[in-house]
């Protein structure tokens, strides 16, 4: 599979299933959020204590699967992870690209001031996944 059909897949949805390794290899699946913007990365907030955050500090290589319209329907994007800081003050670099994440997929929050306040509270992070390879099978 391309990688644009993939991305497509990706961008018709904020809901995958985030595969990770282990240190001993074998994987680990979370369900996530995400958002695809134009510069083609693909982002997913998360928090520092979180093992795929750990998982992906250390091996910094990240699958992530989109369903499609049926079960039979399925994207795969195997992408290399970079990340932002953790989020340590409300107006730092790391809290503005969660609000631009948090906007991509809810639009605007009742209380910034309160959301930038729990992301430093939270020690979120956003992992940032740029596409190197896809696989599956969109129907």
């Amino acid at each position: 599979m391309e990688l644009d059909p993939a991305l497509a897949a990706v961008r018709a949805t904020h809901q995958s299933v985030l595969t990770t390794l282990r240190r001993d290899g074998k994987p680990q699946l979370s369900n996530v959020l995400h958002t695809l913007e134009a510069d083609g990365v693909i982002r997913v907030s998360t928090t520092a204590d979180r093992a795929k955050y750990r998982n992906l500090r250390r091996e910094p290589w990240a699958a992530l699967k989109v369903d499609g319209e049926s079960f039979w329907s399925y994207a795969v994007i195997e992408a290399e992870a970079t990340f932002s800081e953790v989020a340590a003050d409300p107006q730092d670099a790391a809290v503005e690209e969660l609000v631009q994440y948090f906007r991509t997929i809810n639009g605007e929050h009742p209380d910034w001031d309160d959301y930038r306040r729990a992301m430093v509270s939270e020690q979120r992070v956003v992992v940032r996944l740029t596409p190197n390879r896809a696989y599956g099978l969109l129907r």
